[in-house]
């Protein structure tokens, strides 16, 4: 390390919170839950969302030390130089500024000195016109018909944010409203059943693409874009490429050379980050196409919403920087390395995909921002599954397995409400029940005098003891629609922030993606070369044993593709639908009409 650099950990608010961990290990939350002084610091509210974290394995105290920790760590000034768009992400030398996408036109941040507000405002306006056009079937496609299926092409940040909100929109009433005889999908692998999944059943003569690449050369991105063209080219001309095709980028040139007019390209900057862009054109131009953009804008108002109070709240009342806290103890303190993220509503089905990546690939690091290793633990390990299909999945470890901190998310009115006559409570309230039972469960646990007084045989009590005493927390939202999925968003990214804020880590680039990208690229150009020449893959194309005799296998195993000559293999040798079907039907009935003529 270079003079004057240290670790969070050197200090002496680190060091007192990792002598409070015995403290900690010593108590039980089946006690720890009957305190009611203890309780009222363990919850809190903002504008309808309800946290309760007096599951966590903490005390007063510990929150007390937790705050002397992010006071050393200089969390408010880090936050104040975020939104003051200071160059955080120190290793690409760019601002971190996605709450700007969601700033009502009246606030002032600023990059690089210049206001950055009325840009975004710019784009949201070019969304809403052309949204606008295309629901209400001004904007037509080449044949004349309203353009009512979307299919929004991109990967990462550019596919999973969007998914999350589309996923938790579609069953709300209102949201459905809007969306009633319209389809939206997305397209991410570069896998051609993803193609064919995505684009079956759907008529090219009604469908917009949008494609969503900043640079315009992601090469999974680019190859699905090539490919779902082709889709419209073979049914619909070279010429219909302009009308059903648009893109979310700021390279004007190649946009322009893939044949889509620059005019409808929509922006986005390089102060947002993929896994943060959700709210710029890459999620809001498919969602208000699909939904309307009244939909779209209480979706950014909810993440606005949460982005003021991130901005302004003191630590202890600030929902974002409580949870990031947490987060740190449990993770860099408590040795708990992973993170279930458990919604008991089925349309936040797409939640945990979409933070899996927040967090990780922006706290899976190794070096703190000056790149030195760091002697903690950072980052956590996020998967999750809805209720209750997770009790039925992995819920048995994390009742009897290692320790897994939990986030319960709930909402106290359904979406879809079903009360069958007969039943004691109605489906949501099943559900809700569950939400409940499963945060106890956890926490207290069962121990043995409980199931020999319940008469269990002692056999079986090594197997039926619940140690309890497993940290979770619950969040209980009014309602889930725009404006909370909204809120949900802007307190999972600022939470991620908060954990690498207190680390001393870039929780916003992405290094350790680009090594794989390079390798591959490597590998694709050999492949090529062994279709070109006829040959195998050898020991004069530099990779070791291993790749050298899987990549024999594939190539040995898979139907000859030659590539001196090509030709489209798309779309109807790998789409079944009703164009291809109609298509080879036709050209049977041709073969056989000429069969018959060579007879007659």
């Amino acid at each position: 390390m270079k003079s004057g650099e240290t670790f969070i950990s050197e200090t002496e608010e680190w060091a007192a919170l990792q002598s409070h961990v015995s403290e900690i290990q010593k108590l039980h939350l089946k006690d720890l839950i009957r305190e009611e002084a203890r309780f009222k610091a363990c919850n809190m509210e903002h504008n309808g969302v309800y946290v309760d974290f007096s599951r966590q394995c903490i005390t007063e105290e510990t929150l007390d030390l937790l705050e002397s920790l992010a006071e050393k760590a200089d969390l408010k000034g880090k936050i104040a130089a975020m939104f003051n768009g200071e160059h955080i992400n120190s290793t690409e030398d760019r601002a971190v500024l996605h709450a700007a996408l969601r700033a009502p036109k009246n606030e002032v941040i600023k990059n690089d000195g210049v206001d950055v507000v009325p840009d975004v405002h710019a784009v949201l306006n070019k969304i809403k016109g052309f949204s606008d056009l295309v629901r209400n079937g001004e904007w037509l496609g080449a044949t004349g018909k309203p353009l009512t299926n979307v299919v929004a092409v991109g990967i990462g940040g550019s596919f999973l944010g969007p998914l999350f909100v589309h996923t938790a929109l579609r069953t709300h009433p209102e949201s459905a409203s809007y969306a009633r005889g319209r389809k939206l999908r997305f397209l991410a692998n570069v896998d051609p059943v993803d193609v064919a999944h995505t684009l079956n059943d759907l008529d090219p003569e009604t469908t917009l693409v949008v494609v969503v690449s900043k640079t315009f050369t992601t090469a999974e991105t680019m190859l699905n874009a090539r490919t779902v063209r082709a889709w419209i080219v073979a049914n619909l001309g070279k010429d219909a490429v302009s009308k059903h095709m648009v893109a979310v980028s700021t390279n004007l040139k190649l946009v322009k050379e893939f044949g889509i007019d620059p005019n409808n390209a929509f922006a986005f900057w390089d102060w947002v980050g993929g896994r943060y862009s959700v709210t710029s054109a890459v999620g809001i131009l498919p969602l208000a196409l699909h939904y309307g953009f009244g939909i779209a804008e209480k979706f950014l108002a909810g993440a606005w919403d949460i982005d003021n109070h991130f901005r302004s709240a003191p630590l202890r009342e600030n929902l974002p920087v409580m949870l990031g806290l947490l987060s740190v103890w449990n993770v860099s303190f408590m040795g708990f390395g992973q993170r279930a993220i458990l919604p008991y509503t089925q349309a936040l089905s797409k939640l945990a995909p979409h933070i899996q990546q927040v967090s990780m690939e922006s706290n899976g690091k190794g070096v703190d921002v000056n790149g030195n290793r760091v002697p903690y633990a950072t980052g956590e390990v996020d998967f999750g599954e809805p209720g209750t299909n997770g009790q039925h999945s992995f819920y048995q470890l994390i009742h009897q397995g290692r320790v897994i901190p939990c986030d319960f998310i709930g909402s106290i009115k359904s979406q879809q409400s079903v009360y069958l006559k007969g039943e004691i409570v109605s489906n949501h309230d099943e559900l809700m029940c569950n939400f409940f039972a499963q945060a106890d469960a956890l926490a207290v646990g069962k121990s043995p005098v409980e199931l020999r007084a319940e008469g269990v045989p002692d056999h079986l009590i090594p197997h039926k003891t619940f140690t309890g005493n497993r940290p979770s927390l619950s969040m209980l939202l009014p309602k889930l629609d725009a404006y909370t999925t909204g809120q949900l968003l802007a307190i999972y990214e600022h939470r991620v922030a908060v954990q690498g804020f207190v680390w001393g880590i870039n929780s916003f680039d992405q290094w350790g993606v680009e090594l794989g990208k390079v390798l591959a690229t490597r590998v694709r150009t050999i492949v090529n070369s062994t279709r070109t020449d006829g040959r195998r893959v050898g020991p004069e194309d530099g990779l070791n044993i291993s790749t050298t005799s899987l990549l024999n296998r594939y190539l040995d195993g898979k139907t000859k593709l030659l590539y001196p000559e090509p030709h489209d293999v798309f779309p109807c040798d790998l789409l079944d639908d009703q164009y291809c079907s109609t298509k080879e039907l036709m050209g049977e009935e041709q073969e056989v009409e000429e069969e018959e003529n060579k007879y007659s």
